[in-house]
């Protein structure tokens, strides 16, 4: 019988932020869909209203928050899938730290990204 192996491991580190990672997003989300597809539609955003938007600092916050929690959930993700199919050793440690420069990087440049969006600082 073949061995079974889950990163996922019910009550591991890896389970729980994975579940409150997943919790956040499904929030957040319903704020932004209900935000931008509700409050206003789709023919009134304008990159003037996103500043606006992203110049309040709870707003901005919220949206820094989804993108370092998103970029979290989705490497962490292909991290433990890739784990889940096999993946050892010195294989393992590479597409880990590859993962992790990756979801580095995405933080870094989206964070520039904010902020360039936004005339708080």
């Amino acid at each position: 019988m073949a061995e079974h192996y889950s990163s996922f491991d019910r009550g591991g580190r890896r389970w729980l932020f994975q579940r409150i990672t997943a919790v956040f997003l499904i929030g957040v989300l319903a704020f932004h869909f209900f935000l931008l597809h509700f409050v206003n539609h789709a023919d009134q955003i304008t990159f003037l209203g996103t500043q606006a938007r992203m110049s309040q600092v709870g707003y901005f916050a919220t949206m820094w928050l989804f993108l370092v929690t998103a970029t979290f959930h989705g490497v962490n993700g292909v991290y433990n899938a890739l784990v889940n199919m096999g993946l050892k050793g010195s294989q393992r440690k590479a597409v880990g730290g590859v993962l992790a420069l990756a979801g580095l990087l995405l933080v870094v440049q989206g964070t520039r990204v904010a902020i360039a969006m936004t005339n708080l600082i």
